[in-house]
């Protein structure tokens, strides 16, 4: 119960706000406002880990994960009995107590739903890392969340070896694979220990109020920020996903079983909650691929007759435009959404005209929002848009100026208002009260507009964020980096349009007087000290960064001026 101390009167009060009943709502709604075609629905009590196992019983031998690149996998029966022997050895061989944070720095790997349901049944909170980050970006996120210990492989040790060491913080740290390095836990000794007493986790009270996630949100000020996700919201997304005009993968039966390549990385909102745990409720076969590989994605789509893809804006253009992509690729595929980022419907239609039959819809939401506030329904043919908000939400397209609630056809910011939304960011009020209004709308920075037939459509973003293949890149970041350099006076990052990532941050440098600085020692410097998606493409010498009379960045100068 420690967080619900730590949030402020503000944040409680627009919580509350947010759970009155729609009837409720309904009196103060100003004229204007964009509601949903779909029903709403009453809020379950469930907590995350009984939405995900609500179904067990139905298809307990069927297959949940299997590795793309090993075969290696796990039964829906098996990943439960391990995540309860994992929530097991966590609540009595390392002492984990209720709502302590376990970091989960992973790739997609078959264990990733136990690891993270194993967390949640010994009462803690799973805060979901991307595991390619560097020490210097994870230090950040282990202090800031007050990590009692980690589960990773092998893959992200050195680099968390290293963060813990910078941040003077010693925890345990789990191991996934088979052999592992000295003063490590090998996570089959927690999770396949068939002697360990499950009687503690009888002591385990979790509420859908309390806090289940801490998956993190970049912000445009610096360091990406923890956004906390309760039970309820998590599953009132899921809820929302599950109405019957929306949800287009079928139940798993005697003789059927949906299939999808688990691609989108489930330390992002989109991968861990539309793709992983609502699709568990459905009994689908998730097939993990660790990383974005075209062969592998190809070769497992065929091999393993996928049905449904979940991708996001540079994947579809490959599935369309790539000659190695033929139809035959797609015969087996009959839904897609694509997600993270608006993609044109030039770029749906080069796909659906390789195969005619399949679904595509676009869907649009935030870390912020569990990963969704609109999607398209079952028969959308409305490529342009981002669908329908989901039931019993609300938006509505805000004036920049005069900040009032515009009609149809007219373009302004993006406000959300629903049952998904999150409870604040963790340990930053401040920049909770920057996106938050007091009536309970959340500003998603995203442009947008709406038209006569409740079609939502994202047009740009008012954020600074630069979007790189879906993922969100934080310029103020990469500035921060770059003002380290003993040479650079000073500097700005922009986003670049590029072919294959959509975008990619460029740099714009001024060199302190008399210093000779080239391009590729910036590149190397900060490209270095941060995740690939993150890595500077060009760097541009100017004489002076644009700024206004309180020192903010002129992108649009920038931009008009360089670009």
């Amino acid at each position: 119960m420690a967080h619900i101390f730590r949030r402020s009167a503000y944040q409680i009060i627009y919580k509350n706000k947010l759970l009155l009943s729609p009837s409720s709502r309904q009196k103060s709604t100003e004229a204007n406002i964009l509601k949903s075609v779909y029903k709403d629905f009453e809020l379950t009590c469930q907590t995350v880990r009984d939405f995900a196992w609500q179904n067990l019983d139905r298809w307990p031998d069927k297959t949940l994960t299997v590795c793309a690149v090993t075969g290696h996998g796990y039964t829906y029966a098996q990943s439960y009995r391990m995540s309860i022997c994992f929530g097991a050895s966590l609540r009595s061989k390392l002492k984990l107590q209720n709502d302590d944070k376990v970091a989960v720095i992973l790739p997609n790997v078959p264990e990733y739903p136990c690891v993270v349901l194993g967390i949640l049944e010994a009462g803690g909170i799973a805060s979901i890392m991307n595991p390619a980050y560097t020490p210097h970006e994870l230090k950040h996120q282990l202090k800031l969340i007050e990590c009692k210990a980690i589960v990773s492989s092998k893959l992200s040790y050195p680099n968390i070896v290293l963060a813990l060491k910078e941040i003077n913080l010693n925890i345990p740290i789990i191991l996934i694979d088979n052999d592992v390095p000295e003063n490590t836990i090998k996570f089959a000794e927690f999770a396949e220990d068939l002697n360990i007493d499950t009687d503690c986790l009888k002591k385990v009270k979790r509420t859908a109020k309390d806090l289940a996630i801490l998956p993190f949100s970049s912000g445009t000020t610096g360091f990406p920020k923890a956004v906390e996700l309760t039970h309820e919201c998590l599953n009132t997304m899921n809820e929302m996903i599950l109405a019957p005009e929306v949800i287009g993968v079928e139940e798993a039966s005697g003789s059927f079983q949906s299939v999808t390549p688990a691609v989108l990385p489930f330390f992002h909102i989109f991968g861990f909650n539309a793709l992983m745990l609502n699709l568990m409720s459905r009994g689908i076969k998730l097939v993990t691929m660790p990383t974005f590989k075209a062969d592998l994605f190809l070769e497992t789509i065929v091999r393993h007759k996928a049905n449904h893809l979940y991708v996001v804006p540079p994947m579809m253009v490959f599935l369309g435009k790539h000659p190695a992509v033929t139809p035959k690729y797609l015969e087996t595929i009959q839904g897609i959404i694509c997600g993270a980022a608006p993609i044109s419907s030039h770029d749906a239609s080069a796909v659906l005209n390789k195969n005619k039959n399949i679904i595509f819809r676009q869907g649009y939401g935030l870390t912020e929002t569990c990963g969704g506030i609109s999607v398209g329904n079952k028969t959308d043919a409305n490529h342009a848009s981002v669908g329908h908000v989901f039931g019993g939400a609300e938006v509505k397209i805000t004036d920049l100026n005069t900040m009032e609630a515009l009609g149809p056809g007219q373009e302004g910011e993006i406000y959300y208002r629903g049952k998904n939304l999150m409870n604040g960011y963790y340990k930053n009020v401040e920049a909770t009260k920057e996106v938050m209004t007091e009536d309970g709308w959340f500003k998603t920075g995203d442009i947008g507009k709406y038209d006569e037939n409740k079609y939502l459509y994202v047009t740009d973003r008012l954020k600074e964020l630069i979007k790189v293949k879906g993922f969100q890149v934080p310029p103020a970041e990469l500035e921060m980096v770059l003002r380290t350099h003993p040479k650079i006076l000073d500097c700005a990052v922009m986003g670049v349009p590029d072919p294959i990532s959509g975008e990619v941050p460029k740099a714009f440098v001024v060199t302190q007087a008399g210093e000779c600085l080239k391009s590729e020692e910036i590149l190397d410097y900060v490209n270095s000290k941060v995740v690939s998606f993150k890595n500077i493409k060009d760097v541009q010498f100017v004489e002076a960064i644009p700024k206004n009379s309180a020192g903010k960045i002129l992108r649009k100068e920038l931009k008009a001026k360089y670009c």
